[in-house]
């Protein structure tokens, strides 16, 4: 399939996620109570929520007989599309293929949450002057940053021309 490197570098940088990612959630799960928050800093704690929605809590009203499926559908979609993209990929843009790796991780880590639990654990809190982000955890993180960098790479590089080194 991808004999160059890029199946192999995706697949560590994921493995790395989501284990990261399964490792913070359990330590949260087992060491805080939902819904405690434990202040790190002025702008940052630790709240230990339960997210039955997807993310910023987005679909969290509907029942859980839709929610659930539709968002393992949505999931394996994406990874459909994210194995296509890497296939796609230059083998020389490793920060395309870890970004690529890095969002496979993150939506590996929240979807074990969504079946065993029919939610996600998060517990990262981002606040300042009366601003509150809504609660993440690593694996958003991972998909964030890697959406990140998959756009910005998808807008350096025109339609049909080879990526910019």
């Amino acid at each position: 399939m991808l004999s160059d490197g890029r199946l192999r570098g995706a697949s560590i940088v994921a493995a790395l996620i989501f284990v990261v990612d399964q490792v913070t959630k359990s330590v949260v799960q087992h060491t805080m109570v939902t819904n405690e928050s434990i202040p790190l800093t002025s702008f940052l704690a630790l709240t230990y929520v339960r997210n039955p929605g997807a993310a910023f809590g987005l679909l969290a009203g509907v029942p859980g007989a839709v929610r659930l499926p539709l968002l393992l559908a949505v999931t394996g979609a994406a990874v459909w599309v994210l194995v296509a993209f890497l296939r796609d990929a230059p083998a020389e843009r490793r920060g395309l293929v870890a970004a690529i790796g890095g969002v496979l991780g993150g939506a590996a880590g929240n979807l074990v949450c969504r079946v065993r639990y029919g939610e996600v654990v998060d517990f990262i809190h981002l606040h300042w002057r009366g601003f509150d982000w809504p609660m993440f955890n690593v694996a958003d993180s991972a998909i964030s940053v890697g959406v990140g960098v998959i756009l910005l790479y998808s807008l350096r590089s025109p339609a049909g021309a080879p990526a910019p080194r």
